[in-house]
């Protein structure tokens, strides 16, 4: 699981409406860049290095998968759609906007075009005050002091003064009104990518499917008659087991809890594997678990047509679902949603990512995170 990087950026301006451009950038940052997960309060600071009108500068905290070169040149772009026109003259000069990238995780980078940390960083109240606003865990790589640290020793004496909060692009989701979510989907869906990424980007408790360790999933795969039984029976087991002991461990009150798994999955897919008797059997089992089992706040269903998902399989490269037939996910994904339509309890979102790639598209991922506002909303 790739995580993401935690990016730093300062954001600057003094031309026209400042509060206005400033605004429009947060907002570009998180739709073209990468999510924008804390944004700090406005700051108004005199020019620094240069007479000219006051700026108005914040920091905010972004999460991306991106390299820290990618990560500038995408900020480039956004200066340039904000109006921003660089020029070749020497020294400061007032600007539209202007987007420095401050941080990059803890990482040192020494490049014609990039260093990181910033350099000056440490010499300028308007970047540092605004950096402690977002409450980060990070000490300077190269000073070995903290933002706290560095402003107690910085040489910068120019007033900075808080002007007003600013709105994090999160803020607007309020995934908080919900305590559990559970996420699921067919095999090779990206329910679990999924999850790490919101519980990253949240702040979010996990629960995850220790599905790898069963050892009837590889058998089942070679001969479904005969190990559909065992596996169904270990994996509703398991998910018990599993669900019992790590949402008892959190407050189901105060915690947020992201799940890539709900235990009625067990049912769709014994009934898909099992014979009538058995999934009689097994049902009586199920029902007698379920009543006991908390229940998501909201239960989303990342729907995929079976020809995605069967690139999905293919490139995750797992050996034992490499023979997994087209018509098996089909009845996955008729079992999934007829099911889901006769619970009346379950507070239900589908979303449908055929033709999304929330991994390697910023864009997806926001179009989930959209569909689940309007779901609250």
């Amino acid at each position: 699981m790739k995580s993401q990087h935690q990016v730093v950026l300062s954001i600057g301006s003094n031309q026209g409406n400042r509060l206005a451009n400033i605004e429009s950038c947060i907002a570009l940052l998180h739709q073209e860049v990468g999510t924008v997960i804390r944004v700090s309060k406005l700051y108004e600071t005199p020019a620094w290095g240069f007479e000219s009108d006051a700026f108005y500068n914040c920091a905010l905290l972004l999460h991306s998968t991106s390299s820290a070169q990618k990560i500038l040149n995408q900020v480039l772009k956004v200066e340039k759609q904000l109006g921003r026109i660089r020029s070749n003259q020497e020294g400061y000069q007032s600007r539209i906007i202007d987007v420095d990238l401050i941080a990059f995780d803890n990482e040192i980078i020494e490049t014609e075009k990039l260093q990181i940390p910033h350099p000056l960083m440490q010499n300028r109240n308007f970047v540092l005050l605004p950096v402690q606003d977002l409450k980060l865990d990070w000490k300077h790589p190269v000073l070995q002091k903290t933002i706290p640290e560095l402003i107690a020793v910085s040489p910068d004496d120019s007033v900075c003064t808080a002007v007003q909060n600013l709105k994090s692009p999160l803020q607007e989701i309020a995934l908080e009104n919900f305590n559990y979510i559970a996420f699921e989907g067919n095999i090779g869906a990206g329910k679990t990518t999924l999850v790490h990424k919101i519980a990253e980007d949240f702040n979010a408790k996990t629960v995850l499917e220790g599905f790898a360790d069963n050892p009837f999933l590889p058998k089942f795969y070679k001969d479904q008659n005969r190990y559909a039984f065992p596996l169904e029976m270990s994996f509703l087991a398991d998910r018990y087991q599993q669900l019992a002991d790590d949402l008892k461990q959190f407050d189901l009150f105060k915690d947020f809890i992201v799940a890539d798994y709900h235990i009625f999955k067990s049912l769709i897919f014994s009934k898909i594997t099992l014979g009538e008797d058995e999934y009689r059997l097994y049902r009586n089992l199920f029902d007698i678990i379920y009543k006991e089992m908390p229940k998501p706040d909201l239960y989303i269903y990342l729907y995929q047509n079976t020809e995605r998902l069967l690139q999905n399989i293919k490139k995750r490269g797992r050996s034992y679902e490499q023979n997994i037939e087209a018509s098996y996910l089909e009845k996955i994904n008729t079992g999934y949603l007829d099911y889901i339509k006769s619970q009346t309890d379950l507070n239900v979102l589908i979303i449908d990512v055929s033709d999304r790639d929330f991994v390697k598209k910023h864009e997806d991922y926001l179009f989930i995170l959209n569909e689940i506002k309007k779901k609250i909303g």
